[in-house]
């Protein structure tokens, strides 16, 4: 999908690193087929408004909302779920599968602490995404659908205090697994085409994310 007129400069950067990552792994992996390209993370300090930005996604991306237990889950929630629905836009939950039943969710995501949940959560919900977290070493991925590697490049947040792996290091990690693989932390529009070529299936984001779809 290409964007349509009305999108910033970095909005298409991001999204034709995006798909041009999705196609590159779909031609090589049946499971990366069908993934969104470009998974936008939400975090309650850095994305205040989340449903304002999951409204501006192009279709076929997808909102992996994390409420970290916040008092306001379920409405915000109901937000995104809407703002998803309009813009034909998957939303992922983090961790909590309670929320994402509520919501009607389209999957979950886990830490990668609790990867070895997947199995059973995909056996209670067949037709659920299932992603997780990979910060390096050796990941569980039984009954997942992709991982999520983080920080390949200097991020903020909670992966501020962790070493970027760099790009070489992703490649070299995503080669050793036998799932689709996307690419988290410090992800900008002037960074993504050095991982093209990377292995990555996709995107993901919080900050450059919503600073271009706005």
């Amino acid at each position: 999908m290409i964007l349509p007129a009305g999108y910033s400069d970095d909005a298409r950067a991001l999204w034709d690193a995006a798909t041009a990552l999705n196609r590159a792994a779909a031609a090589v992996s049946p499971r990366a087929a069908g993934l969104p390209p470009l998974l936008f993370f939400t975090d309650p300090g850095r994305t205040p408004r989340p449903w304002e930005t999951a409204a501006l996604l192009p279709a076929g991306s997808a909102v992996v909302y994390r409420a970290f237990g916040a008092a306001d889950a379920v409405e915000t929630g109901r937000r995104l779920r809407e703002a998803t629905l309009g813009a034909g836009v998957k939303l992922l939950i983090g961790r909590d599968a309670d929320l994402a039943e509520t919501l009607e969710a389209d999957g979950l995501h886990l830490p990668e602490r609790e990867a070895g949940r997947a199995r059973s959560v995909g056996q209670a919900h067949p037709d659920w995404l299932l992603t997780a977290a990979w910060h390096g070493g050796r990941p569980l991925t039984e009954g997942l659908n992709a991982l999520v590697l983080s920080p390949v490049f200097p991020a903020g947040g909670a992966s501020a205090v962790k070493p970027a792996l760099g790009v070489a290091e992703f490649r070299r990690w995503s080669q050793n697994v036998d799932l689709p693989v996307y690419a988290l932390g410090g992800i900008k529009p002037d960074n993504v085409a050095s991982l093209i070529g990377a292995g990555a299936c996709g995107l993901a984001g919080v900050e450059a994310i919503q600073s271009a779809f706005r």
